[in-house]
């Protein structure tokens, strides 16, 4: 291959892109460049290594290049040998750090191997130390790259061109080595974890009981996720993505089970969360949830409310109850989910299921229209604005049951999220409206089992009895926490809920305290008289 011309100014200012300027300069064309880059959009890894192993440029071809970008020497470190006290000259974490490679030295002289011999701030600072003239050459990032792998796995003894060379084909035998998504959702579905998180810069990761546990596999690169959001997204739903950066799915493998995902992107990548969904829809004692709940559950109209934070099981209990309604009346059931996660099937009633974004454009617009579709029982995965809690109010109060989730810290909270989400010259009337129509309000969260991996629910209730419907319509929500924290039939703090598990030997003391909202109070109840 003819040796490239001298670059122009542009091109050694480093304005110009490298696969662009090897194209100008001959060493390739345009469509082995597209080639080796749609290779690295796959696989990841640098250009001029790509285009090396595809045959399309030579090493000495890339030097060459190099050496005239740059205006300085390059060096070829798979055919240099680099003593330990060469290699001592600076500190471990100063290579691995400035990206630089100490290759010779002398009395006077120090020849240092970099990626951007331009960086004479670099140049400058290990001259100061050393005391020596600092002779800068160029070296290719890719084998930079090996070397600094190397020395974290060899830190003992010099370094040969052979050691380097080792490193890099055992890279590029890694890239795109990844385990199929397939194999990892199998992995999911048969451990104890709760979810799979895939993001690029680290392995495949299990959530397990609210702790990471990374899997022995090499950290993921952008394309390997970007393949793994292809492989779970249909085209429409990978052109929703693209539009609005966010992406949530319920997707069915026959052979493994059903799993719900949300695609997004992070510092200019994707990443994916994935969680397993129960094939099997849990009953009431699976979740250590109370028996007296299947009464609310049964009545006829009203509002059930679900609150806690993210990832503590409020969609599964959402879903056990409306089981519950499937099962032993005969109405008609239409719920709102984005996504629809657990699939039901006909029981004793009708049971319709929309997914927003696919079914409907938002909980919001699929809620105008519910009234025409002659429900009994109406479920709203959550509430997420006012005209969807007005929808709900309204329709509690005229006839149906509602059950819905919301965002909120506890029972209390939930009350007033709804009623400070509306106008200040509507709030009276949307409390009096919830206090007449809510029935139960309940917050849960899930904590770390004392004897077994595995997760228990702590619930908080909430039940609008008299006194409770009282003091929502007075304004006086605040006083219920205050005034009956110690519990009563129609209210049941988190606090108590965590030192009952404690007392019965379910929790550690440790995460009962994590999650209690009075420490003291909490402390005061478990540590009382068993």
């Amino acid at each position: 291959m003819a040796r490239p011309s001298q670059p122009s100014s542009k091109e050694t200012s480093g304005k110009k892109r490298i696969g662009d300027a090897f194209v100008d300069n001959g060493l390739i064309d345009k469509a082995q460049l597209q080639k080796a880059l749609k290779r690295q959009s796959r696989k990841g890894g640098h250009l001029g290594s790509i285009l090396i192993e595809m045959g399309f440029i030579t090493i000495g071809d890339l030097l060459d290049f190099l050496s005239l970008q740059c205006g300085f020497p390059a060096i070829n470190l798979y055919e240099t040998r680099i003593d330990k006290a060469v290699l001592e000259s600076i500190s471990r974490e100063k290579v691995q750090n400035l990206k630089i490679l100490p290759v010779a030295v002398d009395e006077h002289t120090l020849t240092l191997a970099m990626v951007n011999p331009h960086d004479f701030e670099t140049v400058s600072e290990i001259g100061f130390r050393l005391g020596k003239k600092i002779n800068p050459v160029i070296v290719p990032a890719f084998m930079m790259e090996a070397v600094r792998k190397v020395l974290l796995t060899e830190p003992v003894g010099g370094l040969n061109g052979k050691l380097i060379k080792k490193m890099v084909d055992a890279t590029r035998q890694k890239i795109g080595k990844t385990a199929p998504l397939i194999a990892l959702l199998q992995y999911l579905s048969k451990s104890k974890a709760n979810d799979l998180l895939l993001s690029a810069g680290a392995p495949p990761a299990l959530k397990i009981s609210n702790e990471l546990k990374r899997l022995t596999m090499p950290p993921l690169t952008p394309a390997d996720c970007e393949k793994y959001a292809r492989d779970l997204l249909s085209d429409e739903e990978w052109a929703l993505f693209e539009e609005k950066n966010d992406c949530g799915i319920a997707i069915t493998y026959p052979s493994i089970g059903r799993f719900r995902a949300n695609v997004f992107r992070q510092r200019n990548s994707i990443a994916i969360a994935l969680r397993n969904l129960p094939e099997s829809i849990p009953s009431l004692d699976d979740l250590n949830l109370p028996a007296w709940l299947k009464e609310f559950a049964l009545r006829p109209q009203g509002l059930i409310l679900i609150g806690g934070p993210a990832g503590h099981g409020k969609s599964t209990t959402l879903c056990a109850l409306v089981d519950i309604i499937n099962n032993n009346r005969r109405c008609n059931i239409l719920t709102l989910e984005d996504p629809v996660e657990y699939l039901h099937k006909h029981g004793m009633s009708n049971i319709n299921q929309r997914e927003v974004g696919r079914d409907t454009e938002s909980f919001s617009e699929g809620l105008r229209n519910i009234f025409r579709q002659a429900p009994d029982v109406i479920i709203i995965g959550e509430m997420r604005d006012k005209e969807s809690m007005a929808i709900a109010m309204r329709a509690a109060s005229t006839g149906h049951l509602v059950l819905s989730t919301i965002h909120a810290n506890n029972s209390t909270s939930v009350i007033e999220s709804i009623i400070n989400a509306f106008e200040p010259h509507r709030q009276n009337l949307v409390r009096m409206m919830l206090a007449d129509c809510l029935l139960l309000c309940l917050s849960q969260r899930l904590l770390p089992l004392k004897t077994s991996r595995g997760r228990i629910l702590a619930l908080e209730k909430l039940i609008n009895s008299h006194r409770i419907r009282n003091r929502i319509r007075e304004e006086k929500t605040h006083h219920i926490r205050s005034q009956m924290q110690a519990g009563s039939e129609d209210f049941v703090s988190l606090d108590v809920s965590l030192a009952h598990l404690y007392k019965k030997g379910a929790i550690n003391l440790e995460d009962g305290v994590r999650f209690a909202e009075d420490e003291m109070f909490f402390r005061e109840v478990a540590l009382g008289e068993k």
